[in-house]
């Protein structure tokens, strides 16, 4: 039978953007009356299943030494064979599954799309919906070759409905080997706060008009610290390496949905405004009356950012602490 299947990493957890691929691939499961299964990659694999297995019909662990650590092509060589069946493979907007997605597709013979923000099947065809031009319009993509490997961005929809009862929980087996052509050196996690970007509620970001690394680790950074807020930046900020390339959001960078992102001295080019299309609340801190970012904005002030943030902090201290 021809199963919807999710690909999730522990590495993640079933963090809000698993929970929302979880959900999306869930509702189209009972669309087309096909079971959901879920491939869950890493040591720990087997830990993090109970907890998934009560939203899926089943869970497939696979942490065998070959996939314990994320390796691109030793991932891809088991998740190849332990999706040859599948009719639609889901995976979330993260570096691995972009990685392996278009590789995957055509590894199988099938089809991919990335940053999808709907996916359903209309007419025995998968069909996803992804924004383009900055946000300005929706493109739906229709997928002929199958399987269809789609990863979704993150926190486009709406978490998965707890089961009835749990489902089954196997270990995966497998022909795999770790990759010998390619190995990992070294691994190194940047702090980027007490969450990850793309689950933040609130994000502070600034872009060039900042104009060094200074005001991003001292006013910035107090700002966000007060506002319990994640920072964040465009790539002009990120290129000219006053803050990690993980903290880049856009169309090159990470997609967010938080509920307020306060953008500082960011004029608003269409490849930002890509990533921060599903903010609830955009407010802006621009010199240029012009800029266009308060054409997207909710709340927008002109003026120089080194007075105005300052003068925020000090009507929000009394209130958030």
């Amino acid at each position: 039978m021809s199963n919807i299947i999710i690909c999730l990493f522990v590495s993640d957890g079933f963090d809000k953007a698993a929970q929302g691929l979880t959900g999306a691939a869930q509702r189209l499961a009972q669309q087309v009356g096909r079971q959901l299964h879920a491939i869950i990659f890493g040591t720990g694999a087997g830990e993090l299943a109970s907890e998934v297995a009560r939203f899926v019909d089943k869970v497939v662990v696979a942490d065998q030494s070959a996939t314990a650590e994320y390796a691109p092509e030793s991932c891809l060589n088991a998740l190849a064979q332990l999706t040859k069946d599948a009719r639609i493979v889901l995976l979330s907007n993260d570096i691995y599954s972009q990685e392996i997605a278009p590789r995957l597709a055509h590894r199988l013979g099938g089809s991919a799309v990335g940053d999808g923000v709907a996916v359903e099947m209309q007419n025995g065809a998968v069909r996803v919906t992804r924004q383009v031009y900055g946000g300005k319009a929706e493109a739906v993509i229709e997928l002929k070759r199958s399987p269809a490997v789609v990863w979704l961005r993150s926190r486009s929809f709406d978490p998965a409905a707890a089961r009835a009862t749990e489902g089954e929980i196997i270990r995966a087996v497998l022909d795999a080997k770790p990759d010998t052509r390619t190995r990992v050196v070294e691994r190194k996690r940047e702090d980027s706060g007490t969450a990850r970007l793309e689950n933040a509620r609130i994000i502070v970001s600034g872009g060039r008009g900042i104009g060094g690394p200074e005001p991003f680790s001292n006013e910035l950074q107090l700002l966000a610290d007060l506002l319990g807020a994640q920072m964040a930046a465009t790539r002009a900020a990120c290129d000219a390496g006053w803050v990690p390339a993980t903290w880049q959001v856009g169309q090159t960078g990470k997609k967010v949905a938080p509920e307020l992102y306060l953008a500082i001295a960011i004029s608003g080019a269409s490849q930002h405004l890509a990533g921060i299309s599903e903010a609830k609340n955009i407010a802006a801190i621009n010199t240029d009356a012009e800029a266009p970012i308060f054409k997207h904005c909710r709340f927008g002030v002109v003026g120089d950012y080194r007075k105005l943030v300052p003068l925020i902090r000090e009507r929000l201290e009394p209130v958030c602490k």
